[in-house]
């Protein structure tokens, strides 16, 4: 690698480092919870996707750990090959069954899923319409496939009917509306009910990335569609946020679908499978959402309370009904301050900033568990108070 070109990348850190946008991790040194500690402070963890408090829960531990010794460690091959036990297909005729559809298939990752989904599915004679907030595997995934592409304005019922119009008029074959259950950013839930009724109006399909909904959505947690009771063609999820927290994604679908995906998903052939310990907790996970209701009324009530007492400190929310609770800050830097400020007062927060969110939109996205106590609230709205005035973003 030439000195030129290493110096061309060293610029380019330099300009992330001086627009404030530079990201940085840091070391958790104990298990994903509601309080945890990271370099040696103990601090109450509001930005994790442990949306059930599933992800230290000893059952799935024991799951994991159990799984090993009659199923090994890992599979060592991709499943075409040699890579599937019957683990794996139990776990996508539960997770079917869960969510209504017909069968599943598993991935490393949503973001593989989403990444798999569309090439197979539909060709140049076809059209995508993509909300225009859908989450960043869902546009590689477009980009990847060979249809028209279209886009609506987020949530933009009037909009995405032109753009139905327009494809019906350009001769689309099939119509394909892809969105996000809930857009994670922000916390806003798809408008499905409008999105299903515009599909069969214009005799489109419609896929649903349902990554920050399911397992506390709507009835039993089946996620969005279930929570407006509409039905939609093609689910994709994961398991590494409500489900336990791991890794591992899917699509669940009509039959036809999965199997024809099972035969060209690039993701699915060309990656090793689940390993037995993810697959085993991944099970358990899903019969402790599936008799979870006083999980999630417990997320709900603190969600509830977290944004009550954030309005009444003055903070600027974007309104909504889920856990995910933004707190809008505008410029990237302050993201960054007020992030620091709170880890010093014993709450762990990201600031969100641009490109993951559009410029001048920078905030702190807090994230509601039904692990944290009452307690944990209320010690974390005393340091959004403190650390709120001291960036001057209350008074």
């Amino acid at each position: 690698m030439t000195q030129a070109y290493l110096d061309h990348v060293a610029a380019i850190l330099t300009e992330i480092e001086n627009e404030g946008m530079m990201k940085r991790e840091r070391m958790i040194t104990t298990p994903q919870s509601g309080e945890i500690c990271v370099g040696g402070h103990r601090v109450i963890n509001l930005c994790a996707n442990n949306y059930l408090g599933l992800a230290d829960h000893p059952d799935l531990i024991a799951a994991a750990r159990d799984a090993m010794g009659p199923k090994g460690f890992g599979m060592a091959s991709v499943r075409f090959i040699c890579g599937t036990q019957d683990i794996h297909r139990e776990l996508e005729r539960k997770l079917a069954a869960f969510l209504g559809k017909d069968d599943a298939i598993l991935f490393a990752a949503c973001f593989d899923a989403n990444g798999g989904l569309f090439e197979p599915l539909l060709g140049a004679e076809d059209a995508i319409i993509s909300d225009s907030l859908n989450h960043a595997s869902i546009i590689d995934g477009v980009r990847l496939c060979k249809a028209k592409r279209y886009r609506y304005a987020n949530s933009d019922m009037d909009d995405l009917e032109t753009q139905l119009r327009q494809a019906r008029k350009d001769n689309a074959r099939f119509i394909m509306i892809a969105t996000d259950g809930v857009f994670s950013m922000d916390g806003y839930l798809a408008n499905l009910p409008e999105i299903t009724r515009l599909a069969e109006k214009y005799e489109a399909l419609v896929m649903v990335d349902d990554c920050h909904a399911t397992g506390f959505m709507g009835p039993k947690g089946a996620g969005t569609p279930a929570h407006f009771k509409v039905d939609v063609d093609i689910l994709t999820g994961t398991l590494g946020k409500a489900m336990g927290g791991a890794i591992g994604g899917y699509i669940a679908g009509p039959q036809a679908v999965i199997d024809l995906l099972r035969q060209r998903a690039r993701p699915y052939l060309f990656s090793n499978s689940l390993p037995p310990s993810i697959v085993m907790a991944g099970i358990k996970a899903l019969e402790l959402v599936e008799r979870g209701d006083d999980l999630r009324a417990q997320l709900f009530e603190n969600a509830h309370y977290w944004r009550d007492g954030l309005k009444t400190l003055g903070f600027n929310l974007l309104p909504g009904e889920h856990p995910i609770i933004p707190v809008m800050l505008g410029e990237a830097r302050l993201s960054q301050d007020m992030a620091a400020c709170l880890f010093e007062e014993g709450v762990y927060v990201s600031g969100f900033f641009f490109p993951v969110v559009p410029r001048g939109k920078a905030r702190i996205r807090t994230q509601m568990n039904a692990a944290l106590t009452r307690d944990e609230l209320d010690r974390a709205l005393a340091a959004f108070e403190v650390a709120g005035k001291k960036c001057g973003v209350i008074s």
